[in-house]
């Protein structure tokens, strides 16, 4: 198999690079925003740079990357255009900019929509220029450019602009472009089409003629379009050099072809003329198909074409097919064709009366119509009116080849796209695995089209959307499986040996060398499939390794992943691995195969269980491990070893290699989904059309439903009545009681429902009947049934006070339907969401609510705010790993609920013990759950009714306070009770009391029969199994958790009514879809009531690691993000309370008027000045350090020393100032930069005391979802702005801090960018240096925005501030060292004294010490202003002695500078740090090895 060639990856242009641009020069002078006076528009600007730049490039990326930067469409090229000077050069230009900024995945059509009026008419240029002949004014590069444009138009259906005339070329009047005698067949299918046929006609004969001829042309366009591609696809020779312009243009048509189909607006009429042009007949005849090298792409494209050409769907009504209906729809076209044979050719007698079963394959089809003339074949494909009808006494100009291809391969039985799937082996093999078209390298540049499928707005039907999730969920698992292989095989370093076999001449820990293979089970097939039910094989191996690794390899679990390898290497012993060439031919990998482990064999063969008891201790090195193959994947090989006569791949295998298990639950999940395709899947109907982006996207909103409830519960949402009035701004509430000392909390309020459908009142008076009945909310305060004398009965309440938006998105919660509450930064998402639960919990007992997340963390915080809220903790339960990082005592695993039930049975038991004792009850009413029932029944029920009957009102007499204590039966029970119980001021409040008594009594009984089944139940696992199913009311797991263990939930017959999801928008689309699932429907239907889903569609998406999927198939998009996108109403909360005003105002542009909560403005913290730092936020300007800038030292392993070393030495002064550094992270966008600052974090402040480390040194998008006081921010790049380009990066890195971001990054370069403008605008507002004040400590009293009383100091550059934190640190050792000193001299009871005294106010005495400091800096200020002097000042200390060196990393290594403790050894002696930290590091500058 021959590798493919590594593509080239696209190099950004550097900054000083893009300055030197002929472009840039143009752009400062005619449209950049940053130039003042810009010249007038021209024309000819636009045709020079067109030609000279774009075309002479041949359309390169580079040229077009720094053209868009410069933001020429937004400030040049749209905002002058009008149809005056419309020409080919501005039409191509526009063209390039927009394709560009789908390449980039930015917002394209923003300028577009702010000045529509020129759009149609430049739409309509675009349509005839994708017409005009190839040899005429536009080249068939320019209009494959052009294609891409369309395609892209056509996949923004979503955008009002782009719809208007998309719409035009894509509905029905389009079936013009079909032959008479097909347009008649498909009117006479469908009669209603008729009506609607015969009013386009009637409306077009009222047309004038100049705008009748324009509607014809346009839908005429993709008729046209189509034979168009024809004649260029003919055009390529069969084995003559062909250009790569003719390649491209076919494949991105395919492309173009495919995205029309898969969606059903476009597809609903567009199919039949593609049906009727035999597309897909001319590409598989074509010459271009069997060329090997540049036809590869272009078949698997077309197999895709044909698959959705084919697709089980109604084009019409967009109803999904059944197996049935698609067989009766074959048996139709057969029957067709051999009524058709009978009647006119009687040389096919024998076809027309043969049964369908016999002919409809292709070998019969071929045969029987294969002897036929052409002038026959297509008169059999007129009659069927496939094809014109042939003229008498003419021959037909169609070929023989193109006649019969057309009637095979349209009457040829197909197979079910289930039964493809079902057949599909479910591991990649190493066709997949190194196929550049479907498993793109990571240097994938958007260039090309690729054969893989693309999420979008819409799907065909459930099976559609599972099927490209499917293959996109597989493909992306591939992706991480190749890197895995390459790392693993290339560390063991096979070569080949003298004798022509294998030899290791390396180890890898995931990997090991085969000693043994065999297939030792292959099982029958099941009834009706051809595939083995099971195939099983051992694998033994030698673990000669270290025993760490073998514990590893010795604790492979059942269902654990791993995969066996074939390599046959050619390279002689010692060969070097080159990672820049291609990796097969080098290690020679010939087979890749996977397989799932059983177990480990034990000494007699058997597999060892996974289970409690401990595992049987094996000798010697030897392991033998039994392996499950893929059936399909086995019957694949074997029919091709038999038939072909090719090899046994099972014969071959020479390494077996298994993963992390983190990262290898892919099959579980496909197994997931290809079950779910076998399955009727049954999505509630209010879901249904949403989900495939049809309908009205509100129409699952509360406000729609039919089953709206009137009157909910708030329970404890509401802290007052005035909170209640507040949060239904603009209604009427009316409270039903008028005492305001009774007005309080809970709340149940009534709401007026409307039914979505109702029809509105047309007369003015009932109109404002109805909106200010619409408007009034019924408030009744209730009072919570008392719940006994103990003050842990006191419910939990909720303190928070919600906005009226939160209280929005808690009252859609609690209503049935689809709620999506968009919560940016800190607005208190996760308050929202535990307020509904609580809430459902207490309004609908009987219902169970699944609660889904992204992440453990995510679950846990959710889980924290869950216990300090009122519900029985009985009824919780979390599945899944991460209950492990819970901070809390308590453990909601499954096993930890059933210790709790248990251990809760033993308690509860005693307290019946007690009440027996307490009330004289003979006997053991305490031994089980079912005697204690007894005794409830038979001794606790009859004493407190004959209480009540004497208590009770008797007639007309008044009732007396004393009967109630005096009859009370439970006294002595609850003598342990606060006293007195009674209280004896009204019969009514001590009645309460009485009763509340009785409640908490009750509830222990009721409790007790709900543990009952822990006594029937003997085993762990079947009480756990119980909990689920019965106990629980409120179960959580992460969305990977609810996919890989969907079979075995559903088996057990889980069930809820209710989901909610939090992290929404960073769940895939596949594993949001699958929590809706995990249930078997109740009589068909799902009895899913309410889906909640949180999330912000403004931070960062799903992590998908490979660019293609990523970018091309647009698999980052969340479900959420797309529902979004549909159109579907979203409650956006609008307050934060996480950041200062300030700091917020770099985000809040996002977002509908986002604002902040009072707190914000009168807490302390907030209005204090951050000490030491002039400003809140500042974005530092860093120059290169010693000529280098960033620097890559493996490809996208991004680092810049500069920015490390300053953002280090920002945070070391921070510390020395006395701010905790646990309240400061570090962040930073490329992880080679995050590695590298740890590095500097270990060398500079290791384990040093008086620094400390900082909370977190990671990357922006780990860090979502997190958040600090101080925030210290690198932005890497200075050649291209990179991946911060994407704007919900941006809001991430800006909104992860509270009181102070401080950015280090290359203004010049990122205020440019047109995406990043209204954060960048307001940073560089203020300076560009660090403003630092040293001589002010931590805390200060300065309010934020005062001017200090201390002196401002300004840092001009990396080397000063290293330098200055350099002497602020050895004056404050010097000065420590000297308070050691003359404590050492005092008498030992006088030291004590003086530590006592001063051991809170040590750190502030010698940070005010350390301020003389100031004298010898502001001599530096001046010394160090450049980089040069300071590098020299730097060496010339390092030469002068190796003790003290400088730490301003003015080596381009982190290497270079021994760390802050080696500092503090050096001139504090012994007492300052321990002895390992002493030894002095080598300078070693070698900045490509920085990682």
């Amino acid at each position: 198999m021959a590798a493919p060639a590594q593509p080239k990856k696209i190099v950004a242009p550097t900054v000083s690079q893009i300055n030197a641009e002929f472009v840039t020069q143009l752009a400062c002078k005619y449209w950049a925003p940053h130039s003042k006076k810009k010249s007038p528009f021209d024309i000819k600007v636009i045709e020079d740079i067109y030609e000279k730049e774009i075309v002479k490039s041949r359309f390169a990326i580079r040229k077009i990357m720094l053209l868009e930067f410069s933001q020429y469409l937004e400030n040049y090229l749209w905002m002058n255009y009008s149809p005056e000077v419309s020409s080919k050069a501005y039409l191509m230009s526009i063209c390039c900019m927009v394709n560009e900024k789908f390449r980039e995945n930015v917002p394209a059509w923003e300028t577009f929509k702010k000045k529509p009026d020129h759009f149609p008419f430049f739409f309509k240029c675009i349509l005839k220029a994708a017409l005009a002949e190839t040899d005429g004014e536009f080249s068939l590069h320019e209009q494959t450019v052009l294609l891409l444009f369309l395609d892209h138009c056509f996949n923004s259906l979503e955008v009002d602009l782009i719809r208007s005339q998309v719409q035009q070329l894509i509905s029905l009047p389009m079936w013009m472009g079909l032959q008479p005698a097909r347009l008649e067949l498909e009117l006479k299918k469908t009669p209603k089409l008729r009506k609607f046929w015969n009013l386009i006609k009637k409306n077009d004969e009222k047309m004038d003629p100049e705008a009748r001829e324009q509607a014809y042309q346009e839908r005429r366009f993709l008729s046209q379009l189509i034979q168009k591609f024809i004649s260029v696809l003919k055009s390529v020779p069969l084995s003559e050099p062909v250009t790569m312009d003719k390649v491209h243009y076919c494949e991105r048509f395919i492309e173009l072809m495919i995205d029309l189909e898969a969606l059903l607006p476009t597809r609903r009429w567009f199919n039949t003329i593609l049906d009727d042009s035999h597309l897909l007949v001319h590409c598989y005849l074509s010459n271009l198909v069997h060329r090997e090298e540049d036809g590869h792409l272009f078949s698997q494209l077309l197999d895709m074409l044909k698959f959705y050409t084919g697709f089980e769907i109604n084009d019409q009504t967009g109803n999904a097919l059944t197996e049935n209906e698609m067989t009766t729809i074959h048996y139709d076209r057969i029957t067709s064709l051999q009524r058709a044979a009978f009647a006119h050719f009687p040389e096919l007698y024998d076809f027309a009366l043969s049964n369908v079963a016999e002919v409809d394959t292709r070998e019969s089809l071929v045969k029987l119509f294969g002897p036929l003339s052409s002038n026959t074949l297509h008169q059999v494909a007129s009659y069927l009116c496939l094809l014109p009808t042939l003229p008498k006494n003419e021959d037909t100009t169609f070929d023989k080849e193109f006649l019969l291809e057309l009637l095979v391969s349209r009457h040829e039985r197909r197979i079910s796209q289930i039964q493809q799937l079902n057949q599909m082996p479910l591991y990649p093999t190493e066709k997949i695995i190194w196929d550049e078209n479907i498993v793109p390298t990571e240097y994938y540049s958007g260039e090309g089209c690729l054969a893989l499928p693309k999420l979008n707005l819409q799907f065909l039907t459930l099976h559609d959307y599972l099927l490209r999730n499917f293959n996109l969920f597989r493909l992306e698992s591939t992706y991480e499986i190749r890197q895995d292989i390459e790392d693993s095989v290339s560390r063991m370093k096979p070569w080949q040996s003298e004798y022509g076999g294998v030899v290791f001449g390396g180890w890898a820990r995931m990997a090991q060398p085969i000693v043994a293979f065999t297939v030792v089970e292959v099982a029958k097939p099941n009834i009706g499939e051809n595939w083995p039910t099971r195939v099983r094989a051992d694998v033994t191996i030698n673990l000669n390794v270290r025993d760490h690794i073998k514990d590893e390899w010795e604790g492979l679990r059942k269902h654990d992943v791993c995969f066996l390898i074939t390599v046959r290497p050619t390279k002689p012993y010692g060969t070097k691995f080159d990672r820049r060439r291609p990796f097969i031919e080098q290690i020679g990998l010939v087979y890749v195969r996977g397989c799932e482990i059983q177990g480990m064999l034990d000494d007699k063969g058997r597999v060892i269980e996974d289970g409690p008891e401990p595992r049987p201790n094996l000798r010697g090195e030897s392991r033998t491990f039994r392996v499950f193959l893929d059936p399909n994947q086995y019957q694949q090989d074997m029919t091709n070893t038999i038939q072909n006569g090719a090899e046994d791949v099972y014969e071959t295998f020479n390494i077996i290699m298994r993963r992390k298990p983190k990262e290898n639950n892919f099959k579980a999940v496909l197994e997931t989904i290809r079950n779910l395709m076998n399955t009727d899947c049954v999505v509630p109907d209010w879901l249904h059309d949403i989900i495939l982006g049809y309908g009205d996207p509100s129409s699952a909103h509360y406000s729609k439903m039919p089953n709206q409830i009137a009157t909910l519960d708030f329970n404890d949402t509401f802290l007052s009545i005035e909170h209640l009035k507040t949060s239904f701004p603009g209604h009427n509430v009316k409270v039903t009681v008028d005492d305001p000392a009774v007005q309080i909390p809970p709340f149940r309020i009534t709401f007026p429902v409307r039914s979505g459908k109702g029809k509105k009142r047309k007369d003015a008076d009932g109109e404002d009947e109805d909106t200010e009945e619409a408007k009034t909310l019924i408030v009744e305060p209730h009072v919570i049934p008392n719940r006994g004398p103990y003050p842990y009965n006191q419910p939990k309440r909720n303190t928070i006070q919600f906005t009226h938006t939160q209280i929005e998105a808690i009252r859609a919660g609690m209503q049935p339907g689809l709620t999506m509450v968009v919560g940016p930064p800190g607005t208190g998402k996760t308050d929202v969401a535990v307020q509904i639960i609580s809430n459902i919990y207490h309004n609908f007992p009987e219902q169970r609510t699944l609660i889904v997340t992204h992440s453990n963390q995510a679950l846990n915080q959710l889980f924290e705010k869950i216990m300090a809220l009122d519900i029985d903790e009985r009824h919780l339960l979390r599945l899944g790993h991460g209950e492990e990082e819970l901070e809390t005592e308590k453990d909601f695993s499954r096993y930890g609920r059933v210790n709790y039930v248990l251990a809760r049975r033993i308690e509860l038991l005693e307290e019946v013990k007690r009440l027996q004792k307490s009330l004289g009850v003979p006997g053991d009413a305490s031994y089980t759950c079912e005697t204690a029932g007894y005794f409830f029944l038979y001794q606790v029920m009859s004493r407190w009714e004959e209480y009540i009957s004497k208590v009770k009102n008797k007639g007309n007499m008044l009732p007396d306070v004393t009967e109630v204590s005096t009859f009370f039966p439970f006294h002595e029970y609850f003598a342990n009770a606060p006293q007195p119980i009674f209280k004896g001021r009204s019969y009514e409040e001590d009645m309460e009391i009485a009763e509340g008594c009785f409640r908490h009594i009750k509830k222990i009984f009721t409790q007790l029969e709900e543990f009952r089944a822990s006594e029937l139940l003997r085993s762990g696992l079947d009480r756990s199994k119980y909990l689920l199913v019965k106990e629980a009311k409120i179960i959580a797991m992460t969305c990977t958790h609810a996919a890989l263990k969907r079979h075995d939930l559903v088996k057990l017959g889980f069930k809820y009514d209710n989901i909610l999801m939090e992290e929404a928008a960073q769940i895939l689309e596949i594993e949001t879809f699958i929590p809706l699932l995990l249930q078997n429907p109740q009589d068909g239907f799902s009895r899913l009531k309410r889906w909640i889903m949180i999330g912000d569609h403004h931070q960062l998406p799903p992590v998908i690691k490979n660019m293609a999927f990523q970018k091309y198939s647009n698999m980052e998009q969340s479900l959420f993000t797309r529902f979004v996108r549909v159109g579907v109403p979203t409650v956006d909360l609008d307050a934060q309370g996480r950041a200062r005003a300030s700091l917020c105002n770099l985000y809040n542009w996002r977002y509908k008027n986002l604002g902040n909560l009072p707190h914000v403005q009168l807490l302390p913290e907030f209005s204090t000045a951050n000490a030491g730092l002039l400003y809140d936020f500042q974005l530092i300007n860093v120059e290169d350090f010693q000529g280098v800038g960033e620097s890559e030292p493996n490809p996208y392993f991004y680092q810049n020393l500069g920015e490390a070393e300053y953002v280090v030495a920002l945070f070391m002064y921070m510390c020395l100032l006395g701010y905790p550094a646990d309240k400061i992270s570090i962040l930073t966008t490329y992880n080679g930069q995050k590695h590298l600052i740890r590095d500097i974090i270990n060398r500079r402040c290791g384990s040093n005391p008086l620094i400390g480390r900082p909370n977190k040194v990671t990357t922006v998008d780990r860090f979502q979802g997190q958040q600090n006081d101080y925030i210290l921010l690198s932005l890497v790049r200075t050649r291209a702005v990179g991946h911060l380009r994407d704007v919900r990066r941006l809001v991430v890195a800006m909104s992860r801090a509270r009181l102070g971001l401080y950015i280090f990054a290359r203004v010049s370069l990122f205020q440019n960018c047109f995406e990043l403008t209204p954060a960048f605008s307001q940073l560089t507002a203020r300076p560009l240096h660090l403003h630092i004040i040293p001589t002010e400590p931590f805390p200060t009293s300065r309010k934020n925005g005062e001017r200090p009383s201390h002196e401002v100091q300004i840092i001009k550059n990396m080397p000063q501030m290293a330098n200055f934190v350099y002497n602020m640190y050895m004056h404050l050792i010097q000065t420590t060292h000297h308070y050691h000193q003359t404590l050492l001299q005092l008498p030992p009871a006088m030291v004590e004294e003086v530590e006592e005294v001063q051991s809170q106010e040590t750190e502030l005495e010698t940070e005010e010490e350390a301020n003389p400091a100031q004298t010898d800096l502001s001599s530096l200020t001046d010394a160090t202003s450049s980089q040069e002097s300071s590098a020299s000042q730097i060496e010339t200390t390092c030469s002068q002695t190796e003790s003290t060196p400088s730490q301003t990393g003015a080596s381009s290594s982190p290497e270079a500078t021994p760390a802050a403790s080696d500092l503090i050894a050096t001139v504090a002696g012994p007492v300052a740090v321990p002895a390992e930290t002493q030894v002095p590091q080598d300078v070693t500058p070698a900045p490509e090895e920085t990682k």
